[in-house]
């Protein structure tokens, strides 16, 4: 098994477990070196002084806040540990709400949390309970030189966490919302039609990342000497000016792919206000 992230206690009421945290899901692709163009040698990043010009060692590097222009306060790591929130080792779950008030836009990363021999049946009981009440945990965590407000959730028979971001970031965008536009029902019923021939069981292993193939390729090609064969871009697509033609000229085009869909019939003088 994979090593940790974070081991400590989970508790609840008087009910505490020890537990360990593992990466849930990772980033994976292929990487680039750096090369000197002309002789196709790796090229080196060092860490250099401006003020002397000094190579330096990591040993050397101190971390420092900039607290006015070109001044900073030095932060040791034994001062670090002198600060850290109870938080650090033992989680304590805070609350519990119902998983569908919480927006999946403050999710970060996702973890596995695995019970402790000595833990495995109190994380058995909060698993159960939570499965069968569809409530979620809500809990502090501190990793990684930072506090986290964490979700709980049950998977699979047992525990996922999530870091989520606290609400000051989470960005709020100009202009982003509901359209103040005019639609018909006509419109929204073969959307709805639409959104049906589409449909299908969650599947994520049939999702692939085709840019990373076509880079494998690439490169076993040019291994081989081969030529590269470039690959076929979309169609630039006119602005839509007929709504319900483009909607029913897509629902058609789903046809043969999916289970015949029934087209709704269109009555007349029929709309919807969308605020």
């Amino acid at each position: 098994m994979a090593a940790s992230v974070w081991s400590g206690y989970l508790t609840f009421g008087l009910i505490s477990m020890p537990v360990r945290l593992h990466s849930g899901a990772r980033s994976s692709g292929i990487s680039f070196n750096q090369l000197h163009r002309t002789d196709h040698h790796r090229v080196k990043q060092q860490l250099i002084c401006p003020l002397d010009n000094t190579v330096l060692d990591r040993s050397e590097i101190v971390k420092g806040y900039e607290f006015r222009k070109n001044e900073y306060v030095i932060i040791e790591p034994e001062e670090i540990k002198k600060i850290e929130p109870k938080t650090a080792k033992t989680m304590e779950i805070l609350e519990f709400v119902k998983s569908r008030d919480v927006d999946p836009v403050y999710f970060e990363s996702s973890y596995y949390m695995v019970p402790e021999e000595a833990g495995r049946r109190p994380y058995a009981l909060l698993t159960k309970a939570l499965e069968e009440s569809e409530y979620v945990a809500i809990a502090k965590l501190t990793m990684h030189n930072r506090e986290y407000t964490v979700f709980l959730r049950p998977h699979e028979g047992g525990m996922m966490l999530h870091t989520m971001y606290y609400e000051e970031e989470v960005r709020k965008v100009e202009g982003f919302g509901a359209p103040d536009v005019e639609l018909k029902d006509a419109e929204v019923r073969v959307a709805h039609q639409l959104i049906e021939a589409l449909a299908a069981e969650w599947e994520p292993e049939k999702y692939k990342d085709d840019f990373q193939e076509n880079l494998k390729n690439l490169i076993q090609t040019k291994l081989e000497g081969g030529t590269i064969a470039e690959v076929e871009k979309p169609k630039k697509l006119a602005p839509v000016v007929d709504l319900m033609a483009a909607l029913k000229q897509s629902l058609a085009e789903m046809e043969g792919k999916k289970k015949p869909v029934a087209m709704a019939p269109v009555a007349a003088g029929q709309s919807r206000k969308r605020k």
